[in-house]
């Protein structure tokens, strides 16, 4: 078996755990609130995949396993992809199981290029922001006292940006240098514009 197809059956294992259906809402809160494996906007995505897919089906009000998964090994401190959730292999295994994972992970590599951060560096902070200004001297600042070239901080700054989505640049920085221990009082200094 694939390991996008363990993925898949080990988070089936821990969300029906002792029970043989779930209403919806229940199946989707498990997998956002209760695993936090995707966010809210997603959890219904990824129910609708899995039935798709043929891992669930609905009987009455709730939704059960609509294959036999067998006993399940799931280690600890295990997550899965979101995106083997989002795009699970077919329940089947058969031959067009294997060709929906394919048509999947390139669906998903090309949304990955196409969307707006992918490849480019942190965007400008909204334009009445003042501590835009001043996010190339902290970028500089945390890169002299955390030992990370310009380079390794910026790229960990993306990450956070994509990770929030909802960030300004500046934060995504101070965020890095929160992570690599810094002592934020000096990054605060650094951002007040008073």
């Amino acid at each position: 078996m694939s390991e996008a197809t363990d993925d898949v059956r080990r988070a089936l294992t821990i969300v029906f755990r002792g029970t043989d259906g779930l209403a919806r809402p229940d199946v989707e809160r498990a997998f956002s609130f209760d695993m936090e494996w995707v966010g809210p906007h997603e959890a219904e995505q990824v129910v609708d995949a899995l039935l798709t897919a043929g891992w669930l089906k609905a009987q009455g009000q709730n939704l059960c396993l609509a294959v036999e998964i067998g006993a399940v090994d799931v280690p600890f401190g295990w997550f899965p992809r979101p995106a083997r959730l989002l795009n699970p292999a077919q329940a089947s295994g058969s031959e067009e199981g294997v060709e929906h994972e394919r048509t999947a992970a390139s669906t998903a590599s090309e949304r990955a290029a196409s969307s707006p951060g992918a490849g480019r560096p942190p965007q400008p902070a909204i334009a009445d922001d003042p501590r835009a200004r001043l996010t190339r001297r902290v970028a500089s600042f945390i890169s002299r006292q955390s030992g990370l070239d310009a380079e390794e901080l910026q790229r960990r700054a993306e990450r956070k940006i994509n990770a929030f989505q909802l960030i300004t640049p500046w934060m995504a920085y101070a965020l890095v240098a929160r992570e690599q221990g810094l002592v934020m009082d000096d990054i605060v200094k650094a951002l007040d514009v008073n």
